[in-house]
C-alpha cells in the first residue's frame, strides 16, 4: 500500500503563450481564463485583458481559499462571524 500526500497548497496554475493566447487554469476552478492576442495588439494590452478576466472569474480568490486547510469547525466559526458582521452593518444602515 502506498501512502500519497494530498497537497493543500496553492493550486496548479499555468499561464501559456501557445497559439498566441494567455491562459490560467487550476485544479479547483472548472473554468479556464483565456485571452487570444489579436492582430496588431500589444502584449501589454492582451495582458491587461487577461488580468481583468482572471479577476472577474475570481481565480485569485479561489487560490487564496485553497492555500491552506481549514477544519470544518473553523470554517463554521468564520462563517458565523461574517454573518454577525453583516447583520451589524445592516442594523447600522437602518438606524441612519
Amino acid at each position: 500500500m502506498t501512502h500519497g500526500r494530498r497537497s493543500h497548497g496553492v493550486r496548479d496554475a499555468s499561464w501559456k503563450t501557445e497559439d498566441g493566447s494567455l491562459t490560467a487554469q487550476g485544479r479547483w476552478q472548472s473554468g479556464l481564463a483565456e485571452v487570444k492576442v489579436q492582430d496588431g495588439e500589444s502584449i501589454e494590452g492582451a495582458l491587461r485583458r487577461f488580468k481583468r478576466k482572471v479577476q472577474q472569474e475570481d481565480i485569485i480568490k479561489d487560490i487564496k481559499k485553497h492555500a491552506y486547510y481549514l477544519k470544518p469547525a473553523d470554517k463554521r466559526r468564520a462563517k458565523q462571524a461574517l454573518a454577525r458582521k453583516r447583520s451589524r452593518k445592516k442594523q447600522r444602515r437602518e438606524t441612519e
